[in-house]
């Protein structure tokens, strides 16, 4: 992970390169005012001010840079975004607006992933002053919490399995003076039965387990956050083809997105009682797998039969979404790459927004929009629940039609939140396909944001 304290820095007055901010309405009147040469180097680089571009405008023995915005009064996340990315390394600032929102762009648009690479090359940062020094902390820590996401979904699965999982948890309780409680082997059969069967042909390498996380004062509001942690999905018996493979290695971004959350929720020591939760584990094929037609108990004592192994993220949720409602929070949200149906009907970028609660889902939905961390809501639409039904169990996790597939998977976790909990699931990518300034492609935090700032709106003091 890059080190994001190099990249924000309070400005002292230090020796730096100016950015100036342009927008495509006021071009022609910034134009006016430099050289013939420095319009000449401008036109070079078919600079025009629209929002993205940018350009090195030689100025006497030195250089200035200008960027193209939407609103120098409003600056986005990832306004100079690009910048970060681009520039030659050294120390740089705004010279007429303040940093704003643009502190977030800045750091993890300098974000690379070079575990595995041995020609990574050593870069020195680009540093951004910024006056506001108060907000530097929030900046560096979203950036960070962005930034281990993109880390864990970038890790291949043999070096991110259950047990890696269960260690950033630790290191996260040990930092933050939590309890960590670790459910496994026949404890583990005995209460979340149905995350043991999903994760027991995994074998003892990547063996199943719950994590749990405590922290913060009993007397505050208890959230729950929870997150899909199935660190590869085959599909199980009913084997996924090769190419759907490929990026498994993300099915666990709901862990990631979750694991990240809790991070930001004790460094700004929220006043509130965490619990968070990570069912922990991979779907394997192996004699022991769960099968097509298996009937599995789940903790809430429901039984559910299997129409498919490979919607075995609906069934690990279920068995902590039940525990997380023993403990009667005020809130569960839970975060889970849970299905395809998701991205054809919003894309890669939109996760899909369930809440039992308007109000919830319009305070997460106001805090996407105005963070530029976007989701949209889809219905739990009651008719829906008639697909679930099993001739032989009390459900079925996957019925055999095709239609609305988020929707009826959202409402499958329903059946295990206590009545009248107010709970919130986000349907994530957790992927990005194509870069975008400060955006690299692979994985990514999509909805973190927007939960994190619903969240600090709620509780904060």
């Amino acid at each position: 992970m890059t080190d994001n304290t190099a990249l924000i820095q309070p400005d002292r007055g230090q020796r730096a390169t100016a950015i100036h901010l342009v927008t495509r309405d006021g071009f022609d009147a910034w134009l006016k005012c430099l050289a013939p040469g420095q319009r000449a180097a401008v036109a070079a680089q078919k600079f025009a001010g629209a929002a993205g571009e940018h350009a090195v405008v030689p100025e006497d023995d030195y250089w200035f840079v200008a960027v193209g915005v939407a609103d120098p009064a409003a600056l986005s996340p990832w306004c100079l975004a690009r910048l970060g990315e681009v520039l030659p390394a050294g120390t740089y600032r705004l010279a007429e607006a303040a940093t704003g929102a643009a502190l977030l762009g800045w750091a993890t648009g300098q974000y690379r992933f070079d575990r595995y690479r041995s020609d990574a090359p050593d870069e020195a940062p680009r540093v951004l002053l910024t006056k506001d020094v108060r907000a530097i902390p929030a900046a560096l820590a979203e950036a960070s919490a962005t930034e281990l996401v993109r880390d864990l979904v970038n890790t291949p699965a043999e070096d991110m399995g259950p047990s890696e999982l269960e260690a950033v948890a630790a290191a996260l309780a040990k930092a933050h003076r939590a309890e960590l409680r670790v459910t496994r082997g026949d404890m583990l059969e005995r209460e979340f039965p149905m995350v043991h069967m999903v994760g027991r042909a995994a074998g003892r390498a990547h063996a199943p387990r719950m994590i749990e996380l405590e922290w913060g004062d009993p007397a505050h509001p208890r959230v729950a956050i929870i997150g899909k942690g199935v660190c590869f999905d085959s599909g199980g018996l009913d084997i996924k083809p090769s190419s759907a493979m490929l990026l498994m290695k993300k099915d666990m971004g709901g862990a990631a997105h979750a694991l990240a959350l809790a991070q930001l929720i004790m460094e700004a020591a929220l006043p509130v009682r965490l619990h968070l939760l990570v069912p922990a584990v991979e779907n394997a094929i192996a004699g022991n797998a769960f099968r097509p037609g298996d009937v599995l108990r789940s903790r809430a004592g429901l039984s559910v039969e299997i129409g498919n192994t490979d919607a075995e993220g609906r069934l690990v949720l279920a068995d902590a979404l039940t525990r997380a409602g023993e403990a009667n929070p005020e809130l569960i949200l839970d975060f889970a790459t849970l299905t395809g149906a998701a991205r054809v009907a919003l894309g890669p970028d939109l996760p899909a927004l369930f809440a039992r609660d308007d109000a919830t889902a319009a305070a997460l939905h106001a805090a996407g929009e105005a963070q530029d961390d976007p989701c949209w809501r889809l219905p739990l639409h009651p008719a829906y629940r008639e697909w679930l039904k099993s001739d032989i169990a009390d459900l079925n996790n996957a019925p055999a039609n095709d239609f609305a597939g988020a929707s009826v998977a959202a409402l499958f976790l329903d059946r295990f939140v206590p009545a009248g909990t107010d709970w919130a699931h986000f349907d994530t990518f957790a992927w990005r396909p194509t870069a975008k300034p400060g955006r690299p492609k692979g994985g990514d935090a999509l909805g973190l944001r927007a939960a994190w700032h619903m969240l600090r709106a709620r509780y904060a003091r």
